[in-house]
């Protein structure tokens, strides 16, 4: 009688865990110290009694090399940092996020070439146990793009306006969904900032009020109009 196979297949992984990486280049970001942490994990509010996402933005880069992870809402805005990180030490941890759904952004760089991974992630009820389990899906997944600038140099100007380019083994170029690439030049600057201090993707609470504020007095005023 045959076995079912349980083990997860390779997206499932990717979605799950982030970009894999050659044990080679892991020690090469360890030897560089530049420390990058995808993982994400289920908290339980006891106060709101509900379960939450917590992520943690993290990275920087040296010249050679660099890897950096952000977080966004589902639709590709920013989300509110809930603790920022004052660290001794570069190329870390910057800030903690809570949210009921996380999408997460990842870019590892060599030089010009970039990987870029990007995971919705989101809590699916089940009938057996109170405690959610973790929904992760794979949105985008572009594999050594090229991007002719030295963000890290003497192209630093450019840094967070512009983002890779990924084309499938065929040759034609990955569409990078639209409502993310804010986001994306955003984490992508990350993987070039050398000694990297604070986030690049996660906002202070008092911005997102601004933009939520904002956004409310437009619907206000179109709607009179």
């Amino acid at each position: 009688m045959a076995t079912k196979n349980t083990q997860p297949d390779g997206m499932t992984v990717l979605a799950l865990r982030g970009l894999r990486l050659a044990r080679a280049i892991r020690k090469r970001l360890r030897a560089t110290g530049v420390y990058c942490q995808p993982a994400i994990s289920i908290e339980h509010q006891h106060t709101a009694n509900r379960y939450v996402l917590r992520g943690a933005e993290s990275g920087g880069a040296v010249a050679e090399t660099g890897s950096y992870c952000g977080f966004v809402r589902e639709d590709g805005a920013p989300l509110p940092w809930l603790q920022p990180l004052d660290r001794i030490g570069l190329n870390g941890l910057h800030a903690f996020v809570v949210a009921p759904v996380l999408v997460r952004l990842q870019v590892f760089r060599y030089r010009q070439t970039y990987d870029l991974l990007i995971t919705q992630h989101c809590l699916q009820s089940t009938q057996m146990r109170a405690r959610p389990r973790l929904e992760s899906s794979v949105m985008f997944h572009g594999r050594q793009g090229t991007l002719a600038l030295e963000l890290w140099g003497r192209d630093i100007a450019f840094r967070g306006t512009v983002a890779p380019i990924f084309y499938d083994r065929s040759g034609e170029q990955l569409a990078i969904p639209a409502p993310f690439m804010q986001a994306i030049q955003q984490t992508v600057a990350g993987a070039c900032c050398v000694g990297c201090r604070h986030s690049h993707v996660l906002v202070p609470p008092q911005e997102t009020n601004r933009k939520e504020a904002g956004q409310k007095d437009g619907e206000t005023e179109a709607q009179a109009s």
